[in-house]
């Protein structure tokens, strides 16, 4: 087995924590250093989270009886367009920019990223971007979901379908742009001595998002130019009152959009493949499986798109290919779910914040797997089509994935990106509740879409209330959870104990500078050498007491 490289430091001293706390009127400069540019994207894609959950609990409320009696059912469509794109868009998307903002540099030890200009720029096309895309609902609010199929999308509130169409390209062109980073950053600035197969499995995953991005964003951004075409100029590209053809755009749509899933949710499992090892004092089983596993979902992601309209006319042959391609991409996934098992299987697990969340993503993340699967199956998916069964898949995989990743991304590197450990005990709290309010939400929609409950609706039949009940208190009690991680983190980066240069005993290499590290990362270029421990193992072996983690201890030397 290939060996583990061992960070050195041609400084005699080791690394002191505490090197580059900044002031907080830094995060609202036009700073072109990464670790500024990652907070900026994270703190900002948590403001529109706040957004859009305010939007989902609205949604949940006037669900929680059969008759619209909350918000008319005009306003209902509004509010469910702008959530599902505030929530895709300027909530998971910034954030996981966010993470390899911050991480990729410090893990294969660069000094910033490839473009720090560039990589600024993307910033701050975000808060236009959401701008534009909240105010929207003010301007003949679009109603035709995140989707916005056509003939609705041509047909109904056209000043706000326009503005929504402008900032998602924005947001788009900003993805783009760190896409670009990203990869290149990692191609060509990585430390001498870190080969592809020393990088940490979240660059892997990373390179594979970038690939992502950079074949199916232009896609989108072409598709909504044609669709504004359609709104303002009167052509009919997609509108079939001029012969256009509107499943074109479901396809061009859905080229880029079922990519998007994974653009969501593979830097998160690279976060996990990370985070795990550590605090399971293991090293990851599956290396290179789980990072060849990312570029296959990645491939595979690009020719799964039509299973999304086995309802729109799809021909049998073509459903067969789509129906056995989206199968086929459970295999990669399944790799990786494999090693964070075969990882946690006799390990000596710590149940800190960043674990607990951990073994949540693992939970939700497969339920959602599951029902992918299910969804791939033709006559199953035609009988559930457009049903809350379709919903509760969704957010499986979306918040039990992705959100699940982003709080454990943050209590694992909070104490890098800050210099303060995060309180345990609210931590610990603020899982429970998410974790109790998110099976209690989207559970019970499982049965509401097998007995056939509509989405997308404000007015459902009365036999269905029971279980919309039972999701809306679900959903206040994801709303009430958001309370204490708030409060936490921003007293914790007040007033939170100060954070070792490395708390968890990691080795990658970001764990080898202070917290938070200094302007250009690292005082010397860091040296990589063959170490003593097998490739992988992502931790100190001999410092491993779990009632150690979190605390301030003297730093350890590997040797």
């Amino acid at each position: 087995m290939a060996q583990v490289e061992i960070l050195e430091s041609p400084a005699s001293s080791p690394p002191q924590a505490h090197g580059g706390e900044r002031k907080w009127t830094d995060y609202f400069t036009f700073s072109t250093d990464h670790k500024v540019i990652g907070i900026q994207y994270m703190v900002t894609g948590f403001i529109f989270y706040l957004i859009g959950g305010v939007l989902a609990t609205m949604i949940r409320t006037e669900l929680a009886t059969p008759q619209p009696d909350f918000v008319t059912p005009e306003a209902y469509n509004g509010i469910m367009t702008l959530h599902g794109t505030v929530m895709l868009f300027l909530w998971i998307v910034p954030v996981g920019a966010g993470l390899a903002n911050y991480l990729i540099p410090l893990m294969i030890g660069a000094r910033d990223m490839a473009f720090p200009r560039l990589n600024a720029i993307a910033f701050w096309m975000i808060p236009p971007s959401g701008i534009l895309l909240v105010s929207s609902y003010f301007f003949e609010a679009p109603s035709a979901g995140w989707t916005s199929y056509p003939p609705l999308s041509v047909n109904t509130g056209l000043v706000g379908q326009g503005i929504w169409i402008l900032a998602i390209l924005v947001g788009g062109t900003s993805s783009i742009l760190g896409g670009l980073n990203f990869a290149v950053t990692m191609l060509k600035m990585r430390v001498p001595g870190m080969t592809l197969f020393k990088m940490p499995l979240f660059c892997w995953s990373m390179l594979a998002t970038s690939m992502l991005i950079l074949i199916g964003t232009p896609v989108l951004a072409g598709a909504l130019i044609l669709l504004a075409f359609d709104l303002f100029a009167g052509t009919s590209f997609f509108n079939p009152a001029g012969g256009g053809n509107p499943v074109l755009f479901q396809h061009l749509f859905w080229f880029y959009s079922h990519p998007a899933v994974y653009i969501f949710v593979l830097p998160l499992f690279g976060a996990i493949s990370d985070v795990i090892p550590v605090h399971a004092r293991k090293p990851i089983f599956g290396y290179q499986a789980i990072a060849f596993s990312s570029f296959a979902i990645s491939f595979l992601g690009l020719i799964v798109w039509a299973h999304h309209m086995f309802t729109s006319g799809t021909p049998p042959w073509l459903r067969m290919f789509f129906m056995i391609t989206t199968m086929i991409i459970a295999v990669p996934t399944g790799i990786k779910i494999f090693g964070w098992l075969a990882t946690l299987w006799r390990g000596k697990i710590a149940y800190t914040s960043a674990m607990l969340f951990s073994m949540g993503f693992i939970a939700t993340f497969t339920i959602g797997g599951v029902t992918g699967v299910m969804l791939a199956a033709v006559p199953f998916d035609i009988h559930v089509h457009d049903t809350y069964f379709v919903v509760a898949h969704f957010h499986y995989i979306l918040f039990g994935g992705a959100v699940f990743g982003v709080y454990m991304s943050v209590y694992h590197w909070f104490p890098k990106m800050t210099g303060h450990m995060m309180n345990e005990f609210w931590g610990r709290v603020h899982f429970v509740l998410t974790f109790i309010g998110m099976n209690l939400t989207f559970m019970p929609m499982h049965e509401l879409g097998l007995m056939g409950m509509n989405r997308r609706v404000a007015l459902y039949d009365p036999q269905f209330t029971d279980l919309n009940v039972m999701a809306t208190i679900g959903a206040y009690i994801m709303a009430v959870s958001t309370i204490p991680f708030i409060i936490n983190a921003v007293w914790s980066w007040r007033y939170g104990p100060k954070a070792p240069a490395n708390p968890w005993r990691a080795l990658t290499l970001e764990w080898q500078t202070t917290s938070p590290p200094a302007i250009e990362n690292f005082d010397e270029l860091p040296v990589l050498k063959t170490g003593p421990y097998d490739y992988g193992l992502g931790y100190i072996p001999e410092i491993d007491p779990p009632e150690l983690y979190g605390k301030q201890v003297s730093e350890p030397t590997a040797s």
